[in-house]
């Protein structure tokens, strides 16, 4: 998420992490599925934010992903994650607690599915070939299956300064979030 986008001080995000799909991220942050990109700014998150969100996620069952299969933007590799209701459903629950927080500040319309990014460094003269080259490279280590258990809550500092954990929410009434 560092290249390309307009990323302000203490913007904060809600992720999920696929350690599993770690070897194959040809990108400076670690696999991963947004849940929703920005949440809030960091100066939100207060003692109430924090028991609302710990409250959404604790509502949610823990699922699996498996990620099957290369699909494209322009400029971008990524594997789309099986299936996409649970993602869906929290993005959704997300964005109707906080109106405020628009997927991609509403950049893409409709909102981006669901998507683990491979690789995003290409330009548009190069991406086809290059990325015809990785997926070829990749294909041996599909599918991936992933266990998702917990969401995590990272901010930043601006742009180019990467994204840091602020707190991991477990998923399931069984889990609570820690720092």
């Amino acid at each position: 998420m560092d290249d390309g986008w307009p990323d302000l001080p203490g913007d904060m995000a809600l992720s999920i992490r696929i350690p599993e799909a770690n070897p194959l991220v040809r990108a400076d942050f670690p696999a991963h599925v947004t849940v929703l990109y920005p949440f809030l700014d960091a100066a939100r998150l207060t003692p109430s934010t924090d028991r609302a969100l710990t409250s959404l996620f604790t509502a949610a069952a823990p699922f699996t992903l498996k990620f099957t299969e290369f699909r494209r933007y322009p400029g971008v590799l990524y594997l789309p994650p099986e299936p996409e209701d649970p993602l869906r459903a929290l993005t959704r629950a997300l964005t109707e607690r906080w109106p405020e927080a628009v997927p991609y500040r509403g950049v893409f319309t409709p909102p981006l599915a669901p998507h683990l990014t491979l690789a995003n460094h290409e330009g548009p003269d190069t991406y086809e070939a290059a990325y015809d080259a990785l997926e070829q490279e990749l294909a041996p280590y599909l599918p991936l299956v992933s266990h998702v258990s917990t969401v995590h809550l990272i901010v930043t500092d601006g742009p180019g300064t990467g994204w840091r954990d602020l707190k991991t929410y477990g998923l399931g009434p069984d889990r609570h979030g820690s720092l």
